[in-house]
């Protein structure tokens, strides 16, 4: 009998199989969520930097927006 209600539950599509991979699915939104968390926490302290030190906001001024001091000679190499 259990082996009779084991095969059911193998073979049917709600039983084991359906388990297995909503368990994989809770897997990679898992990873997903790790792999966000690591960028959130990254873009956190560029926020930090950008709103306390002066260097990192000239820095981001100057990638970002192409901005240049009065005086300075901008060689663009590609």
């Amino acid at each position: 009998m259990a082996a009779l209600l084991t095969l059911v539950s193998v073979v049917d599509a709600k039983g084991f199989r359906r388990y297995l991979l909503l368990r994989q699915d809770v897997e990679a939104i898992q990873e997903r969520n790790r792999i966000l968390s690591e960028q959130n926490d990254v873009l956190r302290r560029e926020i930090n930097a950008l709103r306390n030190d002066p260097t990192a906001l000239e820095r981001a001024a100057r990638e970002e927006l192409g901005y240049i001091k009065p005086g300075e000679i901008v060689f663009h190499l590609e």
